[in-house]
Parts: C-alpha cells; structure tokens; sequence
C-alpha cells in the first residue's frame, strides 16, 4: 500500500457527506489517503484493526477463509463504500480480508478518531447502524442461499447483485469485470460449476459474454430463474 498525496475530495464516502459541516476540517486533517495496485491486500484476516477505511475510486473484494483452502467474497466494495467496520468490536480484529480488484485510492480514518466522529456526528452514526443491519440481512440472505439454493440461482442471484451495484457501462456490459474464480468465491460453488452454468445461461439467451465482459440479455428472465431456484 502506497501514500498518495492527491487527497478525496470530502463529499464521496459515508463520513464526509453524513457528518456536521463544521466537523469536515477535522476529517481533512486526520484523513491519509493510500492507492492500492490490482490484487494488492489492503488488510488480512487477523490483522489488528488500526482505522477505517473508504474506498475514492476502484473496487475491492472483502473475502475470507471458507475451508482449508477456499475463498468466500462476502461483498464487493466501490466508490464511496466503507471497508474494515466488520473489524469494529471488543477484540479489534478483521474477521475478513481485502484485495483491490484494480487500482484503487481509499482514505483512511484512524480508529480514535472515527469513534470521535460517531460521538459527535449522530446523522452518520444513526445512517451507520443502518448500513449495518441492512448487511447483517443480507449477509444472512446469502448464507441461507449458499445453504439451500442450487449454484444456478445463486449465479443468477449473483449476477443481478452485482448490477444492482455497478451497473452497465457505455457498452452495455456489467461494469466491473468479474474472473469465473471469484463468481465462484461469491457463491460459494466451483470454477467449474460456475464455468459451466455461465455456458448454460448463454446458450440460454439470458445473459452474454464477450472477451470477459458480462451482458444480462434479459433481466427478466434472469430474476425469474432466481425467485424460482430459491423456492
């Protein structure tokens, strides 16, 4: 992890657009913020938990251990996202990994002062605890899923997830670019399970793939196969 000496521009993540205008020059002065290259950790599971982190631009992946030797994504994370709360707690360990899907530029908050922020500042810390019981539910959506729903409506239900968050390009492709390894860390099945459901919903005419690059052809279709696999 580099220094980056370009600072955000306080109005991007949680903090900065939540919290009382008079505290913004306080953020400005304890804030660091750092780059990260394509595949580089941001932090590990069982790392001691210094500060929190908000992700400027790019995407991360928070992951972690599933098994001796397997990866489970728990959630994607892009511009304007908080990474590291899950750490937040009487032991002050992370519990999950992060790694940097391509370059990216966070802003980092050290743990003093983020518990000062949500002391002072109750709009963030009331929005805060939303967000964290919004992903205490769908972590347990995502559990149940991986427990009871067959892979290919959790590859449906994946896909849906991830347009949901970034949305099509100008080409009209999913707008981040996923490797078949980490759909298959997102839910919890093989490579060659997902390699060979993606087949399936191509000759399927529901989705689309090109050079790496994903297009749900009918969004539709694809949620009706979700409703219908998580029955």
């Amino acid at each position: 992890m580099k220094k980056n000496k370009q600072g955000c521009d306080l109005t991007t993540c949680m903090l900065c657009r939540l919290c009382l205008k008079e505290w913004l020059p306080a953020v400005q002065a304890r804030r660091q913020n750092f780059s990260l290259k394509k595949g580089e950790m941001l932090f590990k599971e069982g790392d001691k938990v210094t500060g929190i982190y908000f992700v400027y631009a790019g995407k991360v992946k928070v992951h972690k251990h599933w098994g001796s030797d397997k990866e489970l994504i728990v959630r994607f994370a892009c511009k304007g996202d908080i990474v590291g709360h899950r750490g937040v707690g009487h032991e002050l360990v992370y519990p999950i990994s992060a790694t940097a899907l391509e370059p990216v530029t966070l802003c980092y908050i050290d743990m003093a002062f983020f518990q000062a922020s949500l002391r002072v500042n109750h709009t963030f810390l009331y929005e805060l605890m939303l967000f964290y019981a919004g992903e205490l539910q769908e972590s347990e959506k995502h559990m149940r899923n991986l427990a009871h729903m067959p892979v290919k409506g959790r590859v449906a239900n994946a896909l849906l997830l991830l347009y949901s968050k970034f949305g099509f390009n100008s080409n009209g492709v999913l707008n981040m670019k996923i490797s078949r390894q980490d759909l298959a860390a997102y839910t919890g099945a093989t490579y060659e399970t997902v390699f060979r459901t993606l087949n399936e919903l191509v000759q399927e005419r529901i989705i689309a793939i090109t050079n790496k690059e994903i297009a749900i052809v009918s969004i539709e279709r694809l949620l009706r196969l979700a409703r219908e696999e998580e029955k």
